[in-house]
């Protein structure tokens, strides 16, 4: 859909006025059609509706039968040139016409000189690549077959947005050296390109009686007007690695192989794309783009002021080059992570951007009338005389005859219009591309070490830090370092500008003291990034995140200092929406992998980073206290989830073909014990699995069995990208000692047979959590079957007793003052022990017990169905939720033992021991 803006766009007219009112605009249609009366009839016949490349082929084809003159039948190249001129005559006055007339949208028009170009590229190139062919021989590769020049289309061309009286801006590549086959003459490959080359510019660019198709503009080939016109594969990577600058990357975001046909190898295209993409898209978010495109842009404009350019509407400021600079600098900075922002047309980046919140939709909307207005008025003003001219006219009748043009009354209406859409572009850059804080901040002396002494401690203290002694011994330390020292100097300059920055942070937060030196630590970790430290220079609101986040807890400082590639996540709007669209979640990641099918690598490093990213809007609104811990739980659970789902399918699909039947889904069901079972999921929990599969297709235990050890592999190893999580699967039968995947049969012969009272117990939180839902039902069922076993309440009492005793023997406190909220006498397992108890002993007389809802809804149900006074049940019920929201906090600042004072709980401790004693009859 293209924006619309009021008064912008001429409403549609008939063919006829709109062929008055293109000539009452353009002096170039009217001199067109005053010396070429046979365009006139091409207008009627053709105008009414948009050109296609059919049309443009057909009117070349025409000319080329009707002036053949070679053995060939091609033609000559003079022939060639008028036919070429006269097909973009054809396309101008066509343009022109509904254009003005307000029968042709922008995407028409750009999309239609684009056509030209290629169509006229095309015919040029295989006419001269024909002739040259017989006078030297094929190009040959190194296995002797034949190759073919990549014409690569640059800027506005290559993204499919040529304006109307553009030059096309080309880059020439060949897939590699050697020499032409054939009986005659033979040259280097080099040659050969070099001539081709050499006669498609002036077949097109050459200014003849009547006129040019293109001006071509090869300045953005390697090393520019210094460097050879054609280069192969080989020599443009060797470029673009040692030599390749900044803006050469922006250069190629829109590179595009213009000549793909059946005469071109896709392997050439797809090594140019190998070779081009990393140089130009980074692997990790680049956010040092937005420096160097500032000083692009700070380039022209300087340009611009020393040619008195200001209302020059392509680069003055709040032109179209402000535009594209904006969605071109999130290209290079994202499009590595997100392939899908590796598309060219400006307003199609742009709309992405607003739909990974990147960039305000307001904005978006703002923007994209702006470039439809601006390019349309370029337009208008190089219809007049067919030349690339961005600058607005002077004179009274000119400038009315662009208002009208441009749908306004007068020149005053139009005038007010258009620098309301320039000043919204200025001020959407502006947001984007704003220098940092200029000037000196009060804590540099003491970050640079210049104050030091009584009166750095006292500029300390009186921001609230109570250790200021300790923060400039740190500080020193740090200044010293061999790490500091040896910065690059552009690195060091960003670090040093963030430290006084980071104190300011610290101070605001409840613990400025642990956040300074947590704070510290991280900046030592990212130092020689110099991407993260420009996003942290310039969002100064990440840097405010980031000391909320690492102020609050330790854990928070860990994980960030493991996945510095979070920084970004800090910057999204998202980060406390509360409210997860898991169906969202998944079709993103899903869209994620699909850019990069059969690369298992990158796989496994997008399953990490993604969950990392989700772990880490979790984290920020937990610290908010956005989330109870229930609810934290479950929605760290569901993550888990989707992620062992994920990465089953991703698993099953490199291995479906080992299967003797590869077209159908597995039948094979991933179950959850422990803390994702129970849906209890902390931040920093393992997974707790076991692998069941129904299948009894000859062979296909043992490709689930590698199934299995795949999707393990996977979740536990550490990439790049760190690790997805830990896996134990010793809760499955025999444990270690038994088979990886068990059928749905062998797994019930063990439960029935041989499993002790504590796999009982732990079955008890189990659940279907991946895989094919038939298989889970048939667990469910089991487990269910299981649970309802009728059972020796003696016997059963003993086994539990003796089970506590063992596991408090191996990780209780043994101390009168501290508690271990975990393992102690009337702490988590205390109560867990208790529900597991109730449910083995009386779900074979209430199938309500065997829900897995929790230990909370459990107790309440055991109460309500009298098999423990109620009064006992619900002080229970508050210890545990205490005890757990207790554990989760002391968690998140590494206190893994979860271990306090043991006064501080008595109160708990004595509710939980109550009801443990009412239950077993025991202390």
């Amino acid at each position: 859909m293209e924006p619309t803006v009021k008064g912008s766009h001429t409403p549609p007219t008939s063919l006829a006025s709109a062929l008055q009112a293109a000539q009452q605009h353009s002096h170039y249609l009217r001199n067109l059609l005053a010396g070429r009366p046979e365009i006139a009839p091409w207008l009627d016949a053709h105008a009414a509706r948009a050109l296609g490349v059919e049309q443009m082929k057909d009117f070349l084809d025409g000319e080329t039968a009707s002036g053949a003159s070679s053995a060939s039948g091609a033609g000559d190249d003079d022939h060639l040139k008028r036919a070429l001129r006269g097909l973009r005559q054809r396309v101008m006055a066509t343009l022109v016409v509904r254009d003005i007339g307000g029968l042709a949208t922008l995407a028409e028009v750009v999309e239609s000189m684009t056509l030209l170009a290629e169509v006229s590229t095309n015919r040029a190139l295989d006419f001269h690549h024909r002739q040259l062919r017989e006078q030297f021989g094929e190009p040959l590769d190194s296995h002797g077959q034949p190759q073919r020049l990549l014409v690569i289309g640059m800027g506005k061309l290559g993204g499919r947005e040529l304006n109307v009286s553009s030059d096309v801006d080309y880059i020439f590549i060949y897939p590699e050296d050697g020499q032409t086959g054939g009986d005659g003459r033979r040259i280097d490959n080099y040659d050969f390109f070099q001539r081709l080359g050499k006669r498609l510019i002036s077949t097109l660019g050459e200014l003849t009686a009547d006129g040019q198709v293109f001006r071509v503009d090869m300045r953005l080939r390697p090393n520019g007007d210094s460097g050879p016109l054609v280069c192969s594969l080989d020599s443009l990577e060797h470029y673009l690695i040692t030599q390749g600058r900044e803006w050469e990357r922006y250069a190629w975001i829109k590179a595009r192989v213009l000549n793909q046909g059946e005469n071109l190898q896709p392997a050439w295209v797809v090594a140019l794309q190998n070779i081009c993409r990393p140089f130009v898209f980074r692997k990790y978010l680049d956010f040092g783009a937005i420096n160097a495109m500032r000083d692009l842009h700070a380039q022209i404009r300087r340009e611009v002021a020393r040619k008195d350019m200001a209302e020059h509407i392509k680069l003055g400021p709040g032109g179209i080059r402000e535009i594209e600079f904006i969605a071109q600098v999130f290209q290079l900075i994202r499009g590595g992570r997100d392939p899908l922002l590796q598309v060219r047309p400006t307003l199609q980046v742009l709309a992405l951007l607003a739909e990974r919140r990147l960039l305000p939709a307001d904005n978006e909307h703002e923007l994209a009338a702006a470039y439809d207005f601006l390019r349309r008025l370029e337009h208008r003003l190089q219809y007049v005389n067919d030349a690339q001219t961005h600058r607005l006219p002077n004179t009274e009748e000119e400038r009315q005859k662009i208002a009208t043009a441009m749908a306004f009354a007068n020149w005053k209406e139009f005038l007010l219009v258009l620098e309301t859409h320039r000043s919204i572009v200025s001020r959407c850059f502006e947001e984007v591309f704003s220098e940092p804080e200029e000037g000196t901040h009060p804590l540099l002396g003491v970050w640079e070490e210049a104050i030091t002494g009584d009166e750095a401690l006292e500029r300390l203290s009186s921001l609230g830090f109570r250790q200021p002694k300790a923060m400039l011994e740190r500080l020193h330390s740090f200044r010293q370092s061999s790490r500091y020292m040896q910065l690059a100097a552009s690195n060091r300059e960003r670090l040093d500008a963030l430290g006084p920055r980071l104190v300011d942070a610290a101070a605001a937060t409840n613990h400025p003291d642990a956040t300074w030196q947590r704070g510290l630590d991280f900046l030592e970790t990212i130092s020689r990034r110099g991407a993260y430290l420009a996003l942290l220079q310039q969002y100064p609101q990440a840097l405010t995140h980031l000391a909320e986040l690492i102020g609050s807890s330790s854990w928070a400082a860990d994980y960030l200092n493991r996945h510095p590639i979070l920084l970004d996540e800090l910057l999204d709007s998202k980060i406390f929406d509360v409210k997860t669209d898991w169906q969202e979640f998944r079709d993103e990641l899903q869209l994620r992998l699909a850019q990069h099918l059969d690369d298992t690598e990158r796989e496994m490093d997008i399953l990490r980073e993604v969950h990392h990213a989700q772990v880490l809007h979790f984290l920020a609104q937990d610290i908010a206290g956005l989330h109870s811990v229930e609810h934290l739980a479950d929605r760290l659970s569901q993550l888990a989830d989707i992620m062992v789902q994920t990465t089953l399918d991703l698993c099953w699909r490199l291995l479906r073909n080992r299967h003797p039947h590869p077209e159908q889904a597995p039948r094979f069901a991933v179950v959850a014990y422990g803390k994702l079972g129970g849906k209890e999921l902390g931040f920093a929990s393992d997974l707790d699995l076991i692998y069941l599969h129904d299948d009894p297709a000859e062979g296909a235990g043992e490709v689930y069995a590698r199934l299995g050890q795949r999707m393990s592999t996977w979740m536990s190893s550490r990439t790049s990208a760190g690790m997805l999580f830990e896996v134990d699967l010793r809760l499955r039968p025999n444990g270690d000692a038994g088979m990886l995947v068990s059928t749905i049969s062998a797994f019930r012969d063990y439960q029935l047979q041989k499993a002790w009272a504590w796999e009982h117990q732990a079955l008890t939180r189990a659940r279907f959590c991946a895989g094919d839902p038939a298989v889970g039902e048939q667990f469910e069922a089991l487990r269910i079957e299981i649970l309802r076993q009728p059972r020796e309440l003696i016997k059963l009492r003993e086994e539990v007793l003796s089970m506590r005793q063992r596991m408090l023997d191996e990780h209780g406190s043994r101390s009168e003052e501290d508690f271990d909220i975990k393992h102690d006498r009337g702490g988590l397992i205390d109560v867990e022990f208790i529900v597991q108890y109730l449910i083995l002993g009386h779900a074979h007389a209430h199938a309500e017990l065997c829900g897995n809802l929790g230990n909370i809804a459990l107790l309440g149900i055991a109460a309500e169905l009298g098999l423990i006074p109620a009064e006992l049940a619900d002080p229970a019920r508050d210890a545990y939720r205490e005890f757990r929201r207790l554990q989760h906090v002391l968690r998140l600042n590494a206190n893994r033992r979860a271990r306090v004072e043991r006064a501080s709980l008595s109160r708990q401790i004595a509710a939980v021991r109550a009801l443990w004693e009412g239950v077993f009859d025991a202390p």
